[in-house]
């Protein structure tokens, strides 16, 4: 009996990543073989990458990957761009066609930079807003949705498994220094085009597997700073908790782990360092909307480097692995053994601990 489809599993959603700490450039290949001995995890109904690092010849703009419904929409939303944007190249996102891939809408992408008079009479800097447009855009523009918006970086997401995913996209022909995967398992919201993994914002990108309670609570804080979370989905939401911690806040990586992944009090009580101490309370204190509960594991891209956490009671599985130069990470040991067969100190992080890998400067 066929049962595919029929069968909520709340601990399904797979993620996968690999960096390479020396910025050595690698295909999408490996990542996309890493999902499947995953692939009972999804259940088509969402998959996606993001790589970084992959368009080193236009680095200075920002890569826009657009879905549209129909052609009058990209039209429409094209002529608002070049309102605000240098428009330096505009494309057909390639893909191939796949039986197990339908109802694609329109995808392309545009390679911009923002109008230096228009940034002089707003007051903004670049990354605010290109972050306010593709929230102007996501809103407001019925059938037109930004889903990256980073520079030499490129998220690719549909409906279908993973591994098909890449496949349809062509990753293959793609080369980046890091790479992270989703398979999708809804459980609380369609699966759709918009609504797969990676979330991103500018050159942030999300991976998620989980299902986070404080989700009301956490959006109702993160929209009094201007972020719409529209896509009914938690992982929305984590991703504009990290913009606004870290590109608003200055906070560091450990930092907004320690907010979403907050320490028990119990803990923070009994740590000796006076200093790390104080630093947890005010954490806890001034941020104590942003702490997300609820079963999660994470993977969060961004340029130059990646931090894997879990929940503080590690409620989902993760690993990782290192081989010379890379360090893998993923929901099953079994997808990292696929990447790299020879694989050294597979290990799980502890609850609440973020792993934190960079490139070293000037790598890439």
């Amino acid at each position: 009996m066929n049962i595919e489809g029929q069968v909520r599993i709340p601990s399904g959603c797979a993620i996968a990543a690999v960096i390479s700490k020396e910025g050595k450039r690698m295909t999408g290949e490996s990542i996309v073989e890493a999902m499947k001995p995953m692939h009972d995890r999804s259940n088509g109904l969402g998959g996606g990458f993001a790589a970084y690092g992959i368009y080193p010849e236009y680095k200075e703009f920002y890569a826009l990957h657009f879905f549209f419904d129909d052609r009058s929409t990209r039209k429409s939303c094209e002529q608002f761009l070049k309102e605000k944007f240098e428009i330096v190249k505009s494309e057909i996102l390639p893909t191939r066609k796949i039986p197990q891939i339908t109802d694609e809408p329109i995808i392309w992408r545009y390679f911009v930079a923002p109008l230096k008079s228009v940034l002089a009479s707003m007051q903004l800097d670049e990354n605010e807003f290109v972050a306010k447009t593709v929230m102007k855009i996501n809103t407001e523009m019925p059938g037109a949705y930004v889903f990256s918006s980073g520079k030499n970086m490129g998220t690719f997401k549909a409906v279908g498994f993973p591994e098909d995913v890449g496949v349809f996209y062509k990753l293959e022909e793609y080369e980046g220094y890091s790479w992270t995967a989703h398979g999708r398992y809804p459980t609380n919201t369609p699966g759709w085009w918009g609504g797969a993994h990676p979330f991103t914002l500018l050159d942030y990108s999300i991976v998620h597997n989980g299902e986070i309670s404080s989700y009301d609570a956490n959006r109702r804080f993160i929209e009094m700073f201007g972020y719409k979370c529209t896509l009914q989905t938690d992982t929305e939401v984590i991703t504009y908790i990290m913009d606004y911690l870290l590109r608003r806040q200055g906070l560091t990586l450990s930092e907004a782990a320690s907010v979403i992944a907050a320490p028990f009090w119990s803990t923070i009580e009994s740590k000796i360092d006076s200093e790390d101490k104080e630093k947890h309370i005010y954490l806890r204190t001034i941020f104590s909307s942003l702490l997300i509960t609820g079963p999660f594991s994470i993977v969060f891209g961004f340029d130059g480097g990646l931090m894997a956490l879990n929940d503080r009671l590690k409620l989902r599985s993760m690993v990782v692995g290192e081989k010379d130069d890379k360090v893998y990470i993923a929901s099953e040991e079994a997808a990292i053994r696929v990447m790299e067969p020879d694989a050294e100190n597979i290990w799980a992080p502890a609850g609440g601990e973020p792993v934190i890998i960079k490139v070293k400067e000037g790598a890439f």
